[in-house]
């Protein structure tokens, strides 16, 4: 394989590569991106046996071929070539090795037989529907903060996406929870989307998604099938495996009688938080609201590392409140919101709270309040 490509092209296919590769794997080609290179066009594929990236990018092809490299490694020598450069990959397939050449710098990695590695298998999608991406980076990414970490409830490890009805009309719906705290967003269903198996994409493929839905492309073709999802723009590809497991029924987790309504500045709120959160104590950062007439105070008491307290107007006419969160639980929830204010709905101090983005109730989360 002989090939030349721009070094802005490979530095970018060659850093979704790296992003997907398993860094401390025992199978050493997983660590590797296979390059194939036929017709006026190479491609780099990266996988970790759950998920695949695929991303083809133009080339000028000497020879056609195929070898596999250290992924990280060619990421790296592709961000430290000067911009503007071409980059001639030779590969030597009886020495076992690819040299990489751009002006004066010489580079020689290791290779692995192409056969060894694994491909996704192919598999045949319930259904495909295009989404603008703006619509669904934002169905992801105000998810994402709430997916669980807890691996012993492998099932809450990422996103549920799914269609459901409401209000006459089908939405696709986007949840993650972690049992403190919960995120669900609509949008509306996209032609071809609503008879979509639900599924559970993963946390990983989630933040590798959040790089393709910010490659400028406008439509995104999602694919979907009972165990696996495909994501398509352009020359990108991205698969893979859904979480094999049932999510839970959180709408029974959603308040719906809550009828102590505050409405606050979010960007306000979330500075104020963050000032008093400044002596919580790490593990627990709990922050006390006080609410009465159109006023809220916050505030920290940590035996430890001292006290703090802060004050703000908001709009609230119930009875008098005082609830307790998780400082980072509330700043989370406050850097999705998109509006200027945020409105939270309480029931009584040990109840769930329910918040939306003003009047839009397309995107709610709900968080557990905490004793303080």
């Amino acid at each position: 394989m002989k090939i030349s490509v721009e070094r802005s092209a490979l530095l970018k296919a060659a850093n979704r590569a790296q992003g997907v590769v398993e860094r401390r794997s025992t199978i050493p080609i997983l660590s590797n991106v296979l390059i194939e290179a036929e017709d006026a066009e190479a491609s780099l594929r990266a996988t970790d046996l759950d998920i695949e990236v695929v991303e083809r990018i133009p080339a000028m092809v000497s020879q056609a071929g195929a070898c596999t490299v250290p992924a990280l490694t060619l990421y790296e020598i592709a961000r430290k070539l000067p911009d503007g450069a071409t980059v001639a990959l030779a590969h030597d397939a009886t020495a076992g090795r690819l040299d990489v050449s751009a002006g004066r710098a010489r580079f020689t990695l290791p290779t692995l037989p192409r056969e060894d590695f694994p491909l996704m298998a192919l598999s045949d999608y319930d259904v495909s529907y295009i989404a603008r991406a703006a619509e669904l980076r934002r169905l992801f990414e105000k998810a994402s903060f709430a997916i669980s970490t807890e691996e012993t409830r492998y099932y809450l490890n990422g996103v549920f996406l799914h269609v459901v009805e409401r209000d006459g009309e089908k939405r696709l719906r986007a949840v993650a929870t972690d049992g403190h705290r919960l995120a669900c967003i609509d949008m509306a269903a996209p032609e071809g989307a609503r008879e979509a198996p639900d599924v559970i994409v993963p946390r990983k493929t989630v933040g590798e998604l959040r790089k393709l839905l910010e490659g400028g492309a406008e439509e995104i073709e999602v694919s979907v099938s009972a165990t696996k999802i495909r994501f398509r723009a352009g020359e990108l590809t991205l698969t893979s495996k859904v979480i094999d497991g049932s999510f839970p029924d959180y709408t029974r987790v959603i308040p719906q009688g809550n009828d102590r309504e505050m409405t606050v500045d979010a960007a306000e709120f979330a500075k104020a938080v963050d000032r008093v959160a400044t002596v919580s104590a790490e593990r627990s950062r709990a922050v006390k609201l006080a609410l009465d007439e159109d006023r809220l105070v916050l505030t920290v008491n940590s035996p430890d590392t001292g006290s703090a307290t802060d004050e703000m107007a908001v709009a609230y006419s119930a009875e008098p409140l005082e609830i307790g969160f998780n400082a980072k639980y509330l700043l989370e929830i406050a850097g999705q919101i998109d509006r200027e204010n945020a409105v939270f709905l309480f029931a009584d101090s040990g109840a769930p709270t329910l918040v939306r983005e003003g009047a839009d109730d397309s995107a709610i989360y709900v968080v557990m309040p905490m004793r303080v």
